[in-house]
């Protein structure tokens, strides 16, 4: 159901990302693309970047971006949600880009925004201890807990290079997106030893052609290196992990004295950067999870219309059509409280905007993920169950869309400290002790 607020160059969008999808990402062509070394299909990707400009989709045209903002990438999400498409897009677009435009000198952004708006970059986010929803401030205080490190042991350690050629970066980071595949690495890393500690973010240029790169076993990457090949950084060990969802590719990064490169010039408010581009990564995931609530749901419907018991659709049975309402308006929810925390996203900044990685409201952009990841998991439930024997088979589509709510849940949530935390910023309890969301307290 397309809301008719939409405007003629949205539905434009949406009906040309739909189409191409439905050509090049079905089923079977997904369950291949998660078996390649880089987990994604590279040619769709180039189509993606190349004739439709999604990496760039947010990014400043002087960057080569399209100009756009929020809305329209949260409706590219969306549309790639849908059908489960696995693409960089989320760790390129939607958590790097943004983090190098608001904090890279301008040489930085004028090396690497372009390549990233073409599609010839990809990135990865690399934080130490798999700790990705509260390095973005989603569940908790970035600038509170020490997820990156307490400067003495733990994390990613960051030391100074004499005579100022550079840093090395000694550490491990984990549950890393795409890190496997990506071009650039952005890692997070705690320097200045424990009186002076503070979190910076670096530059690790991976080799572009997947040496160094290894990959997990049964998850089809044959071919890939084991971390020391031809033209691979000296130091980094990339390693594709198995993960519950295979459309959804995770790495573990070791660093054993990699040199890197500061992003930006210090000082930096790199917690403030991260949390804002928390609050936009909020918006997109929602926009990806209602994708994914309304694919399961569309196609349990087809399913519903189609399958006979006692000699007619069991679609025409009262009971079902119940559930399968409830369903529509839970999903139907989520994504207008998605597309009013895209707006106020929209309202806040541009997302890839040179001062700043994005705006908006932290608050509903909390909940919106919060009701994306309870729609979807929903979803995912009542397309196993509606679709009887079949449904419980492994094999069987539905499970790609109950192993992608079940691993949102885990990798972003859960959603009941992702509302903790909406309540906490939005002053509901009057900063009560036991809602802050960080881990370990009560939610």
């Amino acid at each position: 159901m397309d809301t008719a607020a939409e405007t003629e160059e949205h539905q434009e969008i949406r009906r040309t990302l739909r189409e191409l999808l439905a050509k090049r990402a079905g089923p079977a062509d997904i369950r291949a693309a998660v078996t390649t070394p880089e987990g994604y299909d590279t040619g769709l990707w180039a189509t993606l970047a190349g004739t439709l400009g999604l990496p760039g989709l947010a990014l400043p045209a002087a960057y080569g971006g399209v100009g756009c903002g929020p809305a329209e990438l949260a409706l590219a999400c969306e549309e790639a949600g849908r059908v489960l498409a696995p693409t960089p897009l989320l760790a390129t677009g939607v958590l790097a880009a943004p983090l190098l435009a608001a904090l890279g000198t301008g040489p930085q952004r004028a090396e690497l925004l372009p390549r990233i708006a073409a599609g010839t970059l990809t990135c990865a986010l690399a934080l130490p201890g798999g700790s990705l929803p509260l390095a973005l401030g989603l569940t908790g205080d970035n600038a509170a807990t020490p997820w990156a490190g307490d400067g003495r042991s733990g994390g990613i350690q960051a030391t100074p290079l004499p005579g100022g050629a550079g840093w090395s970066l000694y550490g491990e980071a984990g549950h890393v997106l795409d890190g496997h595949s990506a071009g650039l690495l952005l890692v997070a890393a705690h320097t200045g030893g424990f009186p002076r500690s503070r979190t910076l973010l670096f530059l690790v240029r991976a080799d572009g052609e997947g040496a160094g790169v290894a990959g997990a076993a049964g998850a089809g990457a044959a071919g890939a290196g084991a971390g020391a090949g031809a033209g691979a950084v000296a130091g980094l060990v990339r390693r594709r992990e198995p993960t519950l969802d295979l459309t959804r590719s995770q790495a573990t990064v070791q660093l054993r004295d990699v040199k890197a490169e500061l992003l930006g010039e210090e000082p930096l408010d790199v917690l403030g950067a991260l949390a804002a581009t928390g609050r936009t990564a909020a918006v997109m995931l929602a926009a990806e999870a209602v994708g994914a609530a309304r694919g399961a749901l569309d196609r349990t419907v087809e399913h519903a219309a189609t399958r006979e018991q006692f000699g007619r659709p069991i679609g025409s049975f009262q009971a079902l059509k119940h559930r399968l309402a409830d369903l529509l308006v839970q999903i139907e929810s989520a994504r207008s409280l998605t597309h009013c925390a895209a707006a106020e996203a929209a309202a806040g900044g541009e997302v890839g905007g040179a001062g700043g990685a994005g705006g908006g409201d932290p608050v509903s952009a909390g909940l919106a993920l919060a009701q994306a990841l309870d729609a979807q998991r929903a979803a995912a439930a009542e397309t196993i169950q509606l679709h009887g024997g079949i449904g419980i088979t492994w094999e069987h589509d539905a499970h790609l869309y109950f192993k992608r709510a079940a691993a949102d849940e885990l990798l972003f949530g859960p959603a009941v400290r992702l509302r903790a935390r909406a309540a906490e910023r939005g002053g509901l309890f009057g900063g009560t002790p036991g809602f802050g969301g960080t881990p370990g307290e009560v939610a």
